[in-house]
């Protein structure tokens, strides 16, 4: 399982045991989105590459908020 943690600048990830750091401009090159506008499921399937997404995408706006 993969956890997610949201800031306002970046995302914490825990993806098979392993710890690390999406930076903001990291998330926003590789979407070509800006920060906020990005949602959770997009952030996951940078992580995994098949990732089993469930519920409705949220965007990271509103989940910092």
């Amino acid at each position: 399982m993969t956890v997610l943690s949201f800031d306002e600048q970046g995302v914490d990830v825990v993806y098979e045991g392993h710890d690390f750091r999406l930076e903001k401009s990291l998330i926003e090159d590789a979407t070509q989105k800006s920060y906020p506008e990005v949602t959770d499921h997009e952030v996951l399937k940078l992580v995994e590459s098949d990732p089993a997404l469930s519920g409705e995408p949220r965007r990271i706006a509103d989940i910092v908020d």
